[in-house]
């Protein structure tokens, strides 16, 4: 099995890496910060994108949110970005770190790294009649994970 190292990653790599890896989000506009996880080779295969709560309701200040975890499909990459995530975030003093998966997703790299299924969150469309939006995500059903510090 080759050996996964945690490393420091620029958002602008990370987009161009959720450009081309994942499958159903673009890239985001901002974040807090990003990780990167490399092989044995010092090859990319997978980043995590850390920035504030996507949602206003859960943005207070001790919140933040994985907004894009993306691997190349690398064994445990994902496991290893989402721990990562969770140790920076606690090391930067804040009390909790979100994200979510579709429904269909398994969560199974979540559970690995420690992280608690909340529930199921309702999906839906950001558009409405005084701000029309473009939808550019699924508007199915979502799963909240989260960890506290």
């Amino acid at each position: 099995m080759a050996d996964l190292l945690i490393v420091p990653g620029e958002l602008d790599e990370a987009n161009a890496f959720v450009r081309a890896y994942h499958r159903h989000h673009p890239p985001v506009v901002g974040h807090k910060f990003s990780l990167a996880v490399v092989n044995d080779a010092a090859t990319v295969v997978g980043v995590a994108i850390i920035g504030r709560p996507v949602s206003r309701m859960m943005d207070d200040g001790w919140t933040l949110e994985v907004t894009r975890c993306c691997t190349d499909g690398t064994k445990n990459a994902a496991s290893a970005l989402y721990g990562a995530a969770r140790r920076a975030t606690f090391a930067l003093g804040y009390r909790r770190l979100v994200t979510y998966t579709l429904q269909s997703e398994s969560g199974i790299s979540l559970r690995a790294a420690g992280w608690r299924l909340l529930g199921e969150v309702r999906g839906r469309s950001w558009s409405c009649v005084s701000r029309p939006r473009v939808d550019k995500h699924p508007l199915q059903g979502k799963i909240r994970w989260e960890v506290t510090a």
